[in-house]
């Protein structure tokens, strides 16, 4: 197969993992955002369909049943309600710009293609790449290779425990929320430690 062909099927599931980018009004942001995800994916030991079995976090142990993908599209799902929810009642006080919001949400995890590798069994572990640089590194690589604006950027920099040392914009607050109030209860329950 040829680098044309491999893309075109990378771009369709990428399409297929998202459908939510049709929510991404502008149309070269979503291109950006798509790209993101066809270059993690080339880089990865992972692919499209071990993102909808793998559990979305390696913290909880190995009877965690929630994917990599229900997760992530959880988080897309409640950051964009909660955005929509800022604009009818804070309106002009607080405005949340939806395509940043949407696209930051998509790509907060995305550096976590490259945390990844697979053991001798192919259970997902966390790999040498992933022992010296956390997801919000590598995901902020990736998407300043695909030209994604800072302003999506510093979502994806942001969005876990190392946004605290940052003053995050409102929409990098609503996708760490959305992330950790759907990882929280997880980690709990499981009795761990850290994301």
């Amino acid at each position: 197969m040829n680098k044309t062909n491999e893309t075109h099927n990378s771009m369709q599931d990428i399409k297929e993992l998202w459908p939510e980018l049709e929510w991404i009004q502008d149309p070269d942001l979503r291109e950006k955002v798509s790209a993101t995800w066809v270059l993690a994916l080339e880089k990865s030991a992972l692919s499209a369909d071990d993102l909808k079995k793998i559990p979305f976090t390696l913290l909880a142990g190995p009877d965690l049943k929630v994917s990599f993908m229900d997760h992530k599209r959880a988080v897309v799902h409640i950051a964009r309600d909660s955005g929509l929810k800022f604009n009818e009642f804070f309106k002009k006080e607080m405005p949340v710009h939806m395509d940043v919001l949407i696209a930051g949400a998509i790509l907060a995890d995305v550096g976590k293609l490259l945390e990844y590798e697979k053991d001798a069994n192919g259970n997902c572990i966390q790999g040498k790449y992933g022992s010296y640089l956390r997801h919000p590194f590598s995901g902020v690589s990736l998407a300043e290779q695909c030209g994604v604006p800072a302003e999506v950027c510093h979502i994806i920099a942001a969005h876990a425990a190392e946004g605290d040392l940052v003053k995050r914009t409102t929409e990098a607050y609503i996708v760490h929320h959305a992330d950790f109030m759907t990882f929280l209860p997880f980690k709990s329950k499981a009795g761990t430690s850290d994301k």
